[in-house]
């Protein structure tokens, strides 16, 4: 048996005070306890600073391209990112991509990641995720307009399936593939939902009008589209996608009210939007307008989205950028824990602290007086 006290725990989506933790000899929470007397000096009981937190949800990564740190000049904007990514994601032996993804695995686990939603584009990361402590829902994803159907993620997802990991296909982006194609990776069907890419730049829905950086590039690089009778991003994601489909929608940054209200209205299914601020900073110094989907009610996740478009994996780091937005703090640790675990469909299972459930405790310590993060703000994984 093991107790684990702090100053606060954070239980559905409310922050309580003083609270004990019990786990049984199998990690199976047998007790939880609030307002508790005399917490740090409590026999047989471990005290941390902090908020207990369950096993954050990291639920938009690209581990596979960790080898990448620092490779792309940050700032640039969205076209000249990537143009970058072309050119740089091959200069890189297999040694050095089984490495840098290793070091990445175990950063996120060590910060308190319990679960990633991860983009592949290949195997490469498979065999470290067969003996990883955190469960990978693996968005095998179909990248590029000279594709005609979905069969290349298929074939990558049927690896994955077979070595024992979570997978499914899914589209990359409303700019990215021809109508065939896009059709073609929406129509499977599984337990794994749909994350795509979206209005991450103002250039996705400049491309629907011939317009913009990305529509120039396009045409220099002879690359045709023949989705632009569709309008827009939005537009496109509406017709496109069957209504009964579970979606994550990535990025967001120029995403309307209007445009949150018509992908609303048109899925039956669970739609997430994930934001990960501090990457979109980092290629085109833009931001999510995370007040909005507050204020919109809509359901909410977190992502790093990489070492390529990120300094670090840091789910503290992007906790505090939507918190320096005016997001309450509970609704910050509601994003990074449930609101990931409900996106990638295993809310059921993982990443929530209750009576007869086995989850990862995290805390998280050095906050302000008022529960501002700050410099000295930290993840630290309990067990």
């Amino acid at each position: 048996m093991r107790r684990i006290s702090a100053h606060y725990i954070f239980l559905d989506g409310e922050i309580y005070s003083r609270p004990i933790v019990t786990l049984s000899d199998e990690g199976i929470i047998a007790d939880i306890a609030i307002n508790q007397t005399d917490i740090d000096r409590q026999p047989l009981t471990e005290f941390y600073d902090g908020i207990l937190l369950p096993d954050l949800v990291d639920a938009h990564s690209h581990t596979e391209l960790s080898h990448l740190a620092g490779a792309i000049t940050e700032g640039g904007g969205f076209t000249a990112f990537a143009r970058s990514m072309g050119e740089v994601r091959r200069g890189f032996t297999p040694e050095e991509r089984r490495e840098a993804w290793q070091r990445a695995d175990r950063e996120l686990w060590e910060q308190g990641v319990g679960a990633v939603g991860d983009i592949c584009n290949g195997t490469t990361t498979f065999e470290g995720k067969q003996s990883s402590p955190i469960a990978y829902t693996n968005f095998v994803e179909l990248f590029g307009l000279g594709n005609s159907s979905a069969d290349p993620a298929r074939r990558v997802a049927g690896e994955g399936i077979g070595a024992g990991l979570r997978c499914g296909v899914t589209p990359h982006s409303t700019y990215s593939l021809s109508e065939g194609a896009f059709a073609d990776a929406v129509a499977e069907r599984g337990e794994v939902p749909l994350s795509i890419h979206f209005m991450e730049s103002a250039e996705e829905a400049l491309l629907y009008r011939g317009e913009g950086e990305m529509a120039e590039w396009y045409r220099q690089t002879e690359r045709t589209i023949d989705f632009a009778h569709y309008g827009s991003p939005t537009e496109r994601i509406i017709r496109q996608v069957p209504a009964e489909r579970d979606i994550l929608l990535i990025h967001n940054c120029f995403v309307s009210e209007e445009d949150i209200e018509r992908v609303e209205s048109h899925f039956r299914g669970r739609v997430s939007w994930v934001l990960c601020p501090l990457s979109n900073h980092y290629i085109s110094r833009t931001t999510p307008p995370a007040g909005m989907f507050l204020r919109k009610g809509v359901r909410v996740a977190i992502g790093t989205d990489s070492l390529a478009s990120n300094h670090s994996l840091s789910m503290v780091g992007e906790m505090a950028a939507l918190s320096a937005q005016g997001i309450p703090i509970n609704k910050v640790l509601h994003w990074a824990t449930m609101g990931g675990a409900e996106a990638l469909g295993i809310e059921d299972r993982l990443c929530r602290l209750a009576v007869g459930r086995k989850s990862g405790i995290v805390t998280l310590s050095g906050l302000g007086r008022e529960m501002e993060f700050t410099d000295a703000t930290t993840l630290r994984r309990i067990c």
